[in-house]
């Protein structure tokens, strides 16, 4: 929440607006803008959102561990529901005991399960397991709704029979190094996505390398999980954005800047960006406008309240924020965690709620953000709690409107309470 503290807001939404906000009130989103339907169109799912899914599931599957998640690795996959998924066909998608299904019960329904963010260099691991003779792949950096594997997507082949391009093809590109049979059991794929360069290991090996020199290499696009024949499953959807740079250097304030007015102490120490009292803007001089964010915070109080602007505009005095907000407050509703007091860790403030608060005050998590023109995305401690689309029309200022041409990051203190740490800020921008 921007520029009023914790103890005004007690007064009320008037009082909140009245302190720093050039913005029109607008009606609170208590709940991400995509329901479970609208996010995965034609798919049903066994769970609600409100089980305590962020760890992964009780057998260990769809579960990503400290390690993997201080390194940047995201759940595509919550293991739960189909969150951050749509299908682009008739065929239904579901989830059973933490595994996505495609209903094969009608030859006549295929097509394919895709993100709906958009992502340009990373590694991805999965399982999947095909029926014996089935059909089935991983479409990678493609189109919605692809009409050729050769232009319009990678894709990553799962069909022992195929005649030409059969398991861990590419397929109309390249075949693997070695025969590849992986029809009837788990298996895993591991793949890494550098430039136009492509890196396959199946089951721990790698099997494919390829280098895309035609004369328009695909950049960035969606991942999607595809049917097109027999029973198919995949579980353990991981990514890890690639070749993220570092913001902060963990040694000074070199590359960020105070905004005029500011109240805040900004400072250095043991690494992180420590940021006391408030209200204040600590603003990058770097600008990025699709790009992919990560950091590490801390919030050493309860229900504290901060956050990180992005796209913003250059900070006044008068005007210190004006950019989209990655909210920060871990504050709860009845121990509910599908219920956040203020948008919740992850929202985008007064745009969409997160649609559980994933992390607790006094404990280090770990944030991603994807902008993607007018799509955002964000993940705590590796699960998805917001998938937003910006409809409003055009403004320079995104409190008025959508913005995506480039713009500052932004640290926020936000009232004489805060007490926040920052470390391993990091990003790495993207195609359009």
């Amino acid at each position: 929440m921007n520029g009023v503290s914790r103890a005004t807001r007690l007064f009320g939404i008037i009082a909140a607006f009245s302190i720093g906000c050039a913005e029109k009130p607008s009606a609170p989103a208590s709940s991400p803008s995509t329901s479970e339907t609208s996010v995965a169109p034609n798919t049903t799912t066994t769970a609600s959102e409100n089980l305590a899914f962020e760890g992964g599931s009780a057998d260990g599957m769809n579960r990503l561990t400290p390690e993997e998640i201080a390194d940047g690795w995201i759940r595509l996959f919550d293991g739960y529901t189909l969150f951050g998924w749509k299908s682009n066909s008739n065929l239904t998608w579901s989830v059973h005991d933490g595994v996505i299904k495609a209903d094969s019960s009608k030859a006549e329904n295929k097509g394919l399960l895709v993100s709906t963010s958009r992502f340009a260099d990373y590694e991805l691991r999965f399982d999947y397991r095909v029926d014996k003779g089935g059909n089935s792949g991983v479409f990678l950096r493609t189109a919605i709704d692809p009409k050729d594997p050769a232009i319009d997507c990678y894709e990553l082949n799962m069909c022992d029979k195929h005649p030409e391009f059969g398991t861990a093809s590419l397929v109309k590109r390249i075949k693997p190094s070695k025969l590849v049979l992986g029809d009837g059991d788990w298996h895993s794929f591991h793949v890494r996505m550098e430039g136009p360069k492509i890196t396959v290991k199946f089951d721990g090996e790698q099997v494919l390398e390829y280098t895309d020199t035609t004369e328009k290499p695909l950049t960035t696009g969606h991942i999607g999980l595809q049917m097109n024949g027999g029973n198919i499953e995949f579980r353990n959807l991981f990514l890890k954005p690639y070749g993220t740079q570092p913001l902060f250097d963990g040694e000074s304030l070199k590359g960020w800047h105070d905004v005029p007015g500011s109240k805040s102490k900004f400072s250095v120490k043991d690494g992180t960006i420590q940021v006391l009292d408030g209200r204040g803007f600590l603003e990058s001089d770097r600008v990025a406008g699709n790009f992919v964010f990560q950091f590490d915070a801390i919030t050493n109080g309860e229900k504290l309240n901060s956050g990180i602007f992005f796209r913003a505009m250059p900070g006044t005095e008068a005007n210190p924020s004006n950019g989209y907000e990655f909210q920060i407050q871990n504050g709860i509703k009845g121990g509910n965690r599908a219920a956040p007091e203020d948008f919740g860790t992850g929202a985008i403030f007064r745009r969409v709620a997160a649609r559980r608060v994933v992390s607790d005050d006094r404990t280090w998590f770990t944030g991603t953000l994807v902008a993607d023109g007018p799509h955002l995305a964000t993940w705590i401690n590796g699960t998805q709690v917001v998938d937003w689309t910006d409809e409003r029309p055009e403004n320079e200022n995104p409190r008025e409107g959508r913005r995506v041409q480039p713009g500052h990051f932004s640290l926020q203190g936000h009232d004489p309470t805060t007490d926040i740490a920052f470390r391993n800020l990091r990003v790495v921008e993207t195609p359009q």
